[in-house]
């Protein structure tokens, strides 16, 4: 851990609450003033595990008690009552350590409604540069792109299996754009994607932010320690109450405490505080301490399900699931840091619009040239391949709730999923924008038959009845402590991350998000870090960029620019 352990009652200028994809960038950033003393709260330990470094074995840390809290959901009541998994990361680097390494930021529309919704100083033009300030891209930087941050992107194997290019050929055969950079001008279309791997190795906030400050004397990281409460002193937090080997510690705060705990962790803990809605409290046994409606509300996620075909060929990863096969590939990673070993696997991808009328993409994919479950183990015997789907704009709004003043008493969660008739179309969109793009010639030398949902499954019922009993969680848990304008009874935070009404106090994770990005959360969570750490020290913000973004010019009355090689009867 650190140099030297604080005592019962330390007191430092800042304590941050979860070492994670936020948090690790905000230790990191403001113990980079010698003067300034940092703790740094993990209830998770050490992440220097094959298993998390290794980014072909992703699905192995995901699964396992160690590195991943187990969040479930209450059962979900459009989905047949199923209980959904929400893993979040239990280890330093968080949900970054166990999670896909997918580097998606989303639209730039994304963030210009957060500043519609009250996120002032969110929009798109001012949180480039704080993408650009995290970053190192691989393949250089310019206006959208960093070349000189702690978090290294880069696109894995450089899509050498063939079926990547013929996925992004389809994609243009169906009559979508081809883009150059979905994290650049243009998002929409088919193309590459990004991962957040160094040199065959996981880049984690870990990596990336957080190994490289350990060295610090003012920098203290704590692991095995659990929040319990923040501090307050009438409307000002003063510190924080954890748990570790059994011992109930405090931590004195000095300037700020923050946290960074996850959108499952951060609402929680502010209810654990007394902080929060009154109902809520009271039905946990909790004392109302400051009243805030809206933590733990506007809970969001995304939700994709596996469309999986037959691979006519034997070119895909279902041939490498054998014991020798990973063995293999497991030795020249661990040797040379290369190989299968080396990737996510989901190296093209596509952001497609669902309708005519939408200015920006609503839908996502992510292709795999493997047919096989998120546990890593094949979906059948033979070649296959997938691609995961869903529309990434729902209308969903859940919550979370405390279930008692026990901190190791998980919190109710309950997602909402496709509890409205939106979202549920948005997955028919989904199912038959699929087919169509699969059904081009640039897949005639692969495909085989549909493994599911499967070709009989066509009608609104069918298909409605299939994803309830298959869609998955795309784990992206946020929004459920928003930034808001003042006259917004649901905001939790003001536009500087400071929770509404206390003193001292600020959330710093997915949380704070108004609404959910088209896109996956790493990145927009390390780029919301890099900027709250600016107004934290009291910085002036970077300049706004001044980089225009792409949409199609007659997105009110098209769906897409082209028109299909080959569309389904």
């Amino acid at each position: 851990m650190s140099q030297a352990q604080p005592g019962p009652s330390a007191t430092f200028d800042y304590i941050i609450v979860g070492a994670g994809s936020a948090g690790s960038v905000l230790a990191a950033r403001l113990s980079q003033d010698s003067t300034t003393r940092v703790l740094l709260l993990e209830f998770g330990g050490s992440d220097d595990s094959l298993f998390i470094q290794m980014p072909t074995a992703l699905s192995i840390p995901m699964t396992m008690p160690k590195y991943n809290w187990g969040f479930r959901s209450e059962p979900e009541a459009h989905l047949g009552g199923r209980i959904m998994n929400c893993p979040r990361g239990k280890v330093l680097g968080g949900s970054s350590s166990i999670n896909g390494m997918v580097y998606a930021r989303g639209n730039a529309r994304d963030f210009d409604q957060w500043e519609s919704l009250g996120a002032t100083g969110w929009s798109y033009r001012d949180c480039l540069p704080y993408f650009r300030k995290a970053e190192t891209c691989a393949y250089g930087g310019d206006a959208y792109r960093g070349s000189d941050g702690p978090l290294h992107t880069c696109n894995g194997n450089g899509m050498v299996n063939p079926l990547y290019q013929a996925f992004i050929d389809a994609g243009r055969q169906a009559g979508y754009p081809v883009t150059a950079d979905g994290n650049g001008y243009q998002q929409e279309g088919f193309g590459r994607m990004d991962m957040t791997v160094r040199n065959g190795v996981r880049w984690s906030s870990a990596n990336a932010y957080l190994k490289p400050a350990r060295g610090r004397a003012n920098l203290h990281v704590q692991a095995g320690a659990l929040g319990r409460r923040v501090l307050l002193d009438g409307r000002r937090a003063v510190g924080v109450e954890y748990e570790r080997h059994g011992l109930r510690r405090t931590a004195l705060a000095a300037r700020e405490v923050i946290l960074a705990a996850g959108a499952i962790g951060s609402p929680h803990l502010l209810q654990l505080s007394g902080i929060g809605p009154a109902a809520i409290l009271a039905g946990a046994g909790l004392p109302l301490i400051h009243e805030l409606p809206g933590v733990g509300a506007n809970l969001q996620d995304h939700l994709e399900i596996y469309f999986q075909f037959k691979c006519r060929l034997p070119i895909t990863l279902n041939g490498r699931l054998g014991r020798a096969s990973k063995f293999l590939i497991g030795a020249r990673w661990f040797l040379f840091k290369s190989g299968l070993g080396s990737t996510n696997h989901f190296e093209s991808c596509a952001f497609i619009r669902s309708r005519a009328g939408l200015a920006w993409p609503d839908i996502q994919y992510h292709f795999l040239p493997a047919a096989m479950r998120y546990d890593g183990k094949a979906a059948f015997d033979g070649h296959g391949f997938q691609v995961h789907v869903g529309p990434n704009k729902p209308q969903a709004r859940g919550w979370l709730a405390a279930r008692s003043p026990d901190p190791c008493q998980a919190p109710q969660i309950r997602f909402n999923y496709l509890d409205n008739e939106a979202d549920r179309e948005g997955f028919r969109q989904c199912v038959r924008l699929t087919r169509e793009i699969i059904a081009q010639p640039a897949f005639d030398p692969y495909r085989g038959d549909e493994i599911q949902p499967s070709a009989g499954i066509a009608s609104d019922m069918e298909i409605d009845t299939w994803v309830r009993a298959n869609v998955e969680s795309a784990y992206h848990p946020s929004c459920s402590c928003k930034i808001g304008a003042g006259d917004d009874p649901m905001a939790v935070l003001d536009p500087d991350c400071r929770v509404r009404g206390l003193g001292n106090l600020r959330v710093v994770d997915s949380s704070i998000f108004p609404s959910i990005p088209n896109g996956n959360l790493n990145a927009p969570t390390i780029m919301a870090a890099e900027k709250a750490a600016d107004m934290i020290l009291g910085r002036t913000p970077l300049a706004p960029a001044n980089a225009e973004s792409y949409i199609d010019p007659l997105w009110r009355t098209r769906q897409r620019p082209g028109t299909p090689l080959r569309r389904l009867a």
